[in-house]
């Protein structure tokens, strides 16, 4: 991380994630990227999951992004996105992209997402994983015809993954990310999140979720598995380390009382040197 930019409270978020980990098998200017448009995410998503301010302060905040990243792109004074000023330059990132994120940020703040129809959810996941995706893909060199469909597929597999991992976390602060259709399939009321989430049946909503993510991860495997220009060791090595992590939950099922199963750092740095190893 480049300590000019990048604050010394974010610069430990990073340094101490499972993301960093994994970002360490790229070569420097790309790891260095990598890292900014994380840092990028999880400040935008700090202000989005912040619970304790009001939804109009944490609004302002996000349009100060916009309005930087408005700046960065036309030569003026970039203020806090110059995080990303660097990887902009160096790997011809879109605008657009970032502005996707902070939109998909914008959602949680709007109002707490509860049951959304599929299209939103899947227009949410496409702003908040898939664009992270886009932006990403430049950074690995892939061209935009393999690139742009794994920041789709990989970029969706991870986010549902996510969603269906983190189920009792996002009750507790208002949210239910399981698409309505999924629920009324389900014959569960919609109550409150945690009478939502507390009902045994929410297991069929969560299936039906969790054959949308195996599809996404098939597609994505496919297209690593083609062997695309590029450095794909890093988007291997989130589909190695995410796609167990929905098997075991397949396999745990989803009724409540339910264990929130974590990504294993020594396990994934172990995949990564794997990677290497038979790239």
């Amino acid at each position: 991380m480049n300590p000019e930019t990048t604050p010394a409270a974010l610069q430990a978020k990073v340094s101490g994630s499972s993301f960093y980990a994994g970002m360490r098998v790229l070569p420097q200017a790309e790891r260095e990227a990598m890292y900014a448009i994380y840092g990028f995410c999880r400040l935008v998503d700090d202000i989005a999951d912040d619970q304790g301010r009001d939804p109009t302060t944490r609004q302002a905040e996000l349009d100060q992004w916009r309005h930087d990243i408005e700046a960065l792109y036309a030569g003026a004074d970039p203020g806090q996105a110059s995080l990303v000023a660097r990887a902009v330059e160096q790997f011809h990132l879109d605008k657009a992209d970032f502005l996707a994120v902070i939109d998909g940020m914008a959602m949680d703040v709007e109002q707490d997402i509860r049951w959304p129809d599929f299209a939103t959810l899947d227009l949410y996941c496409d702003r908040v994983a898939s664009a992270v995706g886009r932006l990403s893909v430049k950074v690995f060199g892939m061209t935009p015809a393999e690139g742009i469909p794994l920041a789709h597929h990989l970029g969706r597999a991870l986010q549902f993954t996510n969603i269906l991992r983190d189920i009792d976390e996002d009750a507790e602060i208002g949210r239910v990310y399981l698409a309505r259709e999924f629920l009324d399939d389900a014959g569960i009321t919609l109550g409150t999140p945690l009478q939502v989430t507390q009902d045994p049946r929410v297991d069929i909503a969560a299936r039906q979720l969790a054959a949308r993510a195996k599809t996404h991860f098939d597609e994505a495997h496919a297209i690593l598995k083609r062997r695309p220009k590029g450095h794909l060791i890093a988007p291997r090595l989130m589909a190695a380390v995410y796609a167990p992590i929905l098997k075991r939950m397949e396999a745990q099922g989803w009724k409540p009382p339910r264990t929130r199963l974590k990504v294993n750092k020594a396990a994934l740095i172990l995949t990564a040197v794997r990677l290497w190893v038979f790239k």
